[in-house]
């Protein structure tokens, strides 16, 4: 068993689910949920309730999978705040370090989901996990975590740095998942993966920050930085490769499923990964869980609401060492 602190938002999400009101229609490079028209009033088939968010959603995998979770994150003193404690109570993540934010509420989304597609939209006001700075990377100094997995702190690239610091300080491993706006920001991100030890991108974030326009050309440019990277490409499944081994890995997804939500694939990916290295499980094994992981959250609605407990029996997924 590991200690991991999760590094991260954590907000509530309200889901939208219709057959087809929401149904997309594709323009140019994109789509549009083409049935909501300006003043219109749109019958919605189910409502959903659930919490998530990058640090939430991690930290449910690393407790499930028997680690020793601890979420750093922001909340207020509100409805939406409390339903995000009932489940760290329920999940048993320690909340210890989560600050409470007395000017901005609890951040909160709206998914709007169509569900024979599966495809989504949401509308996101982060409010309380808009800003980090007032987390305290001294805490890392009480907590001694074993590893800090870091998801998006929408573009602080300042609090990245401080706990970034203090984690290499005390000896405490990094994985991160950057977002979009750290990606923004990319020669303070480069200037950052000194001190990163598992880079997780996928193909569009990962050309963003070196050069590069195939997974192996990307996978060498970004191990210069990183010594364990990890780039995921949709339905193509991915690259993996560990510089100090020398083991690099080429993956297809873990299984042909139907997609009910998106939402937490990423995060499910990811932190499914680090639950099953950090405990010491072989570099191979921890990408099948983190692809089975990744899958069990796409089945169901909700970014969290399918992540596995890592004791089930996985199926032989297609991998290859190359």
């Amino acid at each position: 068993m590991a200690r991991i602190v999760s590094l991260g938002s954590a907000m509530q999400d309200i889901y939208l689910v219709d057959h087809d009101d929401l149904r997309p229609t594709e323009i140019g490079g994109g789509a549009i949920f083409g049935k909501v028209l300006v003043g219109s009033e749109i019958d919605i088939d189910k409502l959903y309730y659930k919490v998530g968010g990058g640090g939430i959603n991690s930290a449910i995998t690393f407790v499930r999978c028997g680690h020793e979770s601890i979420l750093m994150s922001n909340v207020a003193r509100d409805a939406a705040g409390e339903a995000i404690f009932r489940v760290l109570d329920k999940e048993g993540i320690d909340s210890s370090y989560i600050d409470y934010n007395t000017t901005k509420p609890t951040g909160s989304s709206v998914v709007l989901l169509d569900s024979k597609s599966g495809e989504r939209a949401v509308l996101a006001h982060h409010g309380a996990s808009e800003k980090f700075n007032n987390l305290s990377s001294d805490d890392l100094d009480l907590i001694q975590p074993d590893w800090l997995y870091a998801t998006t702190l929408y573009g602080d690239m300042e609090t990245y740095l401080k706990f970034f610091e203090k984690a290499h300080e005390i000896g405490a491993k990094i994985m991160l998942n950057p977002g979009k706006k750290e990606l923004e920001e990319n020669k303070k991100l480069i200037g950052l993966l000194e001190d990163v030890d598992v880079l997780l991108v996928d193909k569009t974030e990962a050309s963003k920050i070196v050069p590069g326009t195939i997974l192996t050309e990307l996978l060498y440019h970004l191990n210069n930085y990183v010594p364990t990277v990890i780039i995921t490409d949709g339905p193509m499944g991915g690259i993996a490769g560990n510089r100090e081994t020398g083991e690099v890995y080429r993956f297809g997804i873990y299984e042909d499923v139907k997609i009910k939500d998106k939402t937490g694939a990423g995060d499910a990916f990811g932190s499914g990964f680090l639950a099953k290295f950090a405990e010491g499980k072989s570099f191979r094994q921890s990408l099948i869980f983190g692809s089975a992981n990744s899958t069990a959250v796409v089945k169901k609605i909700g970014a969290n609401s399918g992540i596995l407990d890592g004791t089930e029996e996985l199926h032989p997924m297609l991998i290859q060492k190359i």
